[in-house]
């Protein structure tokens, strides 16, 4: 238990020097909403490529802690709006579910979604949904999905 507060203070510093790093208008930080719930953060690595990451809790049962990170790629192609940019993205990634009195579970996730990205605003909504296989500490199949929306710097 005592080094969760560490863990998720490494996660914000690190967010926060790669961001730095990548230059503006490449991070994105908000909020996402369904199961989990939680902060959501997207750096864009390059024009396809990003990297997401969330810490979110879980609304169903307990209280659970979800640490989450997604390496994702963005088609730009498949959707042509009059304004912004409509990406479907898709990826893999992996989930640490941090769980009182019980066993932390770990799983890897298939992230798949799209995301409106406005023209005249460095803001972006998106929609996802999320096979998950856990593999800790008993193999199962579960999925999740959120809304959610984030302001880029």
């Amino acid at each position: 238990m005592k080094f969760r507060p560490a863990l998720l203070s490494l996660l914000i510093v690190t967010a926060g020097a790669a961001s730095a790093a990548a230059g503006p208008g490449t991070f994105g930080l908000g909020i996402i909403v369904g199961e989990p719930t939680g902060i959501d953060g997207k750096l864009f690595l390059s024009g396809n490529n990003a990297f997401e990451g969330a810490i979110a809790w879980s609304l169903q049962g307990d209280n659970d802690l979800h640490l989450q990170g997604d390496y994702l790629y963005h088609r730009y192609s498949v959707f042509s709006p009059e304004k912004g940019r409509l990406p479907f993205f898709f990826g893999f990634g992996g989930r640490i579910k941090l769980r009182e009195n019980r066993d932390d579970l770990f799983g890897i996730r298939f992230p798949v979604g799209l995301a409106y990205e406005f023209a005249d605003a460095p803001f972006d909504v998106f929609l996802e949904l999320v096979p998950l296989l856990e593999l800790n500490p008993e193999t199962d199949f579960d999925l999740e999905g959120a809304i959610g929306g984030r302001f880029y710097f």
